[in-house]
């Protein structure tokens, strides 16, 4: 099995709220922490969460090769389209992107239950709906800065090819990297961490798609920015400080290969002139070999 397949899977077994959402600043947001939001669906009673979780859960069984009856115009999948149908007019009619966040925020927890359903139905029936709802919310998942969250999501989209809506003009696995990365990228520049466990999920997951070439270097970028800052915090003087250097030059020097212009060529040359003094370190604790 490919590590690309290994975190398919074990990604797609996984339910929103799996993974714990970090407390991550959002591109949106100027580097502000956002508010822990975990797809809370406090607000819906639980009659209304058990009925929107089943009727998505059923569409969702359906069979993948038959089309798909209209759902009647009073059933839980009709009110939730008609939900998010409103709800992108009211996204539509804010300017600021600070308070579209701030919407988007506050709107997602009413899909919870929806989503839950889709995702139990394809773990249990290996088929997954192609509804406009899901890939919807996971990209406003990643727009605040729920990276955790929309994991689960991503695994999803990626798995069962589901297509973005027709108002998203990229492919589904590049806007997941281009808008990630971008968001990582941004942060690092402000001088922010960004989890790099989220980083190195989301190429795992999106290794084997297509896709332009510098979005794929944006990633590897990235990439790169975290383990450089982790390799620069050690001290040089540990036993594994030159192995951390060469754990960040290997997807920087990626990032320049796919994008001569990706902007990484700095950081490899500093990464490259702590890492001559680390190894000539290294080689002289090395114990001498004894004689056969």
């Amino acid at each position: 099995m490919s590590p690309a397949r290994h975190h398919r899977d074990r990604h797609a077994a996984l339910g929103p709220g799996a993974i714990p959402a970090q407390p991550i600043a959002s591109r949106e947001e100027g580097g502000r922490t956002p508010p822990a939001d975990h797809l809370d669906s406090a607000s819906l009673t639980p009659a209304r969460q058990h009925r929107l979780h089943r009727a998505a859960a059923s569409m969702a069984a359906q069979d993948a090769g038959a089309p798909a009856p209209a759902p009647a115009p009073d059933s839980a999948g009709a009110q939730t389209m008609l939900r998010l149908v409103h709800d992108l007019r009211r996204l539509k009619e804010i300017q600021s992107i600070e308070r579209k966040i701030e919407a988007k925020r506050a709107m997602i927890p009413e899909y919870r239950p929806w989503i839950e359903g889709l995702l139990a139905a394809a773990r249990e029936t290996g088929k997954a709906a192609r509804d406009e709802i899901l890939p919807t919310i996971m990209i406003w998942l990643i727009d605040t800065g729920q990276y955790g969250e929309a994991l689960p999501l991503i695994s999803h989209v990626l798995d069962y090819d589901i297509p973005l809506p027709a108002r998203y003009a990229r492919t589904a696995p590049a806007l997941i990297v281009e808008e990630i990365a971008g968001a990582a990228l941004k942060d690092q520049l402000a001088g922010h961490s960004f989890p790099l466990e989220i980083l190195v999920a989301v190429d795992a997951l999106t290794v084997e798609h297509d896709m332009h070439d510098e979005i794929r270097a944006k990633m590897q970028k990235a990439i790169g920015f975290e383990y450089a800052r982790l390799a620069e915090a050690m001290d040089p003087a540990a036993p594994g400080f030159a192995a951390a250097i060469e754990t960040a030059l290997q997807p920087l020097r990626r990032a320049q290969q796919l994008n001569d212009r990706a902007g990484a060529k700095d950081r490899i040359k500093r990464l490259e002139k702590l890492l001559a003094p680390a190894r000539g370190a290294s080689a002289a604790t090395e114990p001498a070999g004894t004689a056969g």
